[in-house]
């Protein structure tokens, strides 16, 4: 029996995927749950499971394409003596259509379309086009937020519901990368002195964000240290015993985390969004961790943290960590964050002023914990010398919601949580 690879829908809000790489060929047995392939959507690059034991019979869409979710991409077949492979590669994607034909649908014609564009426009966004009377240079006008600049199905609404008010084509005024021509960067970057290389999915996506924030949020830093003595000397007293019972390393992350959820509990408007001229205040903490993965930044999404005790968010931060670096994730874990912490502190550096996660308000960036001589006071108020394990925080926040107050007190919140850390809460 046949069985058909389809692009698979993973997340509401994902339409499309791109096929990145294909880990099977035809002719290779494969198992059920096997990664077959690679994909990206504008979320998330995810390595995607075989639907069915059998061997691959036939690639219909080869790497480079994008295609719509339901699109059926390959063929398995569980019947190995029926099996009748394809040995034949499809064409490369250089060398497909890059688009549909000019006329978008048999009844109503694209407006505009009666020369193509250099343009690559999914099969989603020419259908509205064609059922809204876009003209082709219309769309040639928008700035796409899709991967490469590319027009997305948001971008035609957004368009569309600003284009009736207006007698002339509204542009997007979110900020995004421009699409360079290449020939025109090696003209200006010659060999050998220069090497021009493209950006990958996540990297476009990640950058086109990172402008958007700063652009759309007047950041305002708050910078304290903490002392972190006592986490330091719990971890190294029961690393080992928790190794053995988890199977995974005690971190000093689900410590920060937790502290953190109890100090957004007591200042939730650090844990809202803002829609226009209101505030969006979430009843829930839906928790982001930044993960430096193989092909760039990814900050997947602890959902409902603040239900979970500290050994649950130890176990949501290490599966997550590790499904990040394997291409794991599912465009659905990468969404709806409410909240972002980022540990820069992994790589050595001490301070760090990190930029926000849209649409949220703010992220709390963490150094490096190291030893310093600090001065301490005792009960009777006598000073003396010691060695302290102190890190530096970091509190990046949307100054048009949250003022100095706020974001000082929440992060000394957040501070006092660690510095005075109930270990009862641990395990």
């Amino acid at each position: 029996m046949q069985v058909d690879v389809v692009m698979p829908k993973m997340g509401e809000s994902i339409q499309e995927g791109k096929i990145l790489r294909w880990m099977k060929k035809p002719g290779d047995k494969i198992e059920k749950d096997e990664s077959i392939l690679e994909i990206s959507t504008d979320k998330v690059d995810s390595e995607i499971p075989s639907p069915s034991p059998g061997i691959l019979t036939k690639i219909i869409v080869p790497e480079g394409e994008t295609v719509e979710v339901g699109t059926v991409i390959a063929a398995i077949e569980t019947n190995a003596s029926a099996a009748r492979i394809e040995t034949s590669a499809p064409p490369p994607a250089a060398t497909l259509p890059q688009r549909p034909p000019a006329v978008a649908s048999p009844t109503k014609p694209m407006a505009g379309a009666q020369r193509e564009s250099d343009r690559f426009y999914s099969p989603l966004v020419r259908t509205i086009a064609a059922k809204e009377g876009i003209a082709l240079e219309e769309l040639e006008r928008l700035s796409g937020t899709g991967i490469g600049g590319r027009v997305t199905k948001r971008d035609v609404m957004e368009y569309l519901s600003t284009r009736s008010a207006k007698p002339t084509p509204a542009l997007r005024a979110e900020p995004g990368l421009q699409r360079v021509d290449l020939k025109d960067l090696q003209r200006k970057y010659p060999r050998p002195l220069f090497e021009v290389v493209q950006m990958d999915n996540v990297q476009l996506k990640m950058a086109e964000h990172m402008v958007r924030s700063v652009q759309t949020s007047p950041h305002v830093e708050a910078i304290s240290e903490c002392d972190v003595t006592r986490i330091v000397e719990f971890r190294a007293e029961n690393a080992e015993r928790f190794e053995k019972q988890e199977g995974f390393k005690l971190t000093y992350t689900p410590f920060i985390i937790d502290a953190a959820i109890r100090a957004l509990k007591e200042f939730p408007i650090v844990n809202s969004s803002v829609e226009g001229d209101k505030i969006i205040l979430k009843r829930f903490i839906n928790f982001g961790i930044a993960v430096a993965s193989p092909s760039g930044l990814i900050v997947p999404v602890i959902k409902n943290a603040e239900e979970k005790n500290f050994l649950g968010l130890a176990r949501a931060i290490n599966d997550l960590a590790l499904r990040t670096r394997n291409k794991k994730l599912s465009p659905d874990e990468v969404m709806g964050g409410t909240f972002t912490l980022t540990n820069y502190g992994i790589f050595g550096n001490t301070i760090g002023t990190p930029i926000i996660n849209q649409p949220q308000v703010a992220i709390l960036g963490v150094g490096a914990i190291k030893k310093r001589p600090v001065v301490v006071t005792d009960a009777g108020g006598n000073d003396s010398i010691a060695i302290r394990s102190l890190v530096f925080l970091t509190l990046a926040f949307d100054h048009r919601i949250v003022d100095g107050a706020i974001g000082g007190q929440f992060l000394e919140q957040v501070i006092s949580n660690l510095e005075q850390y109930d270990f009862n809460r641990a395990f």
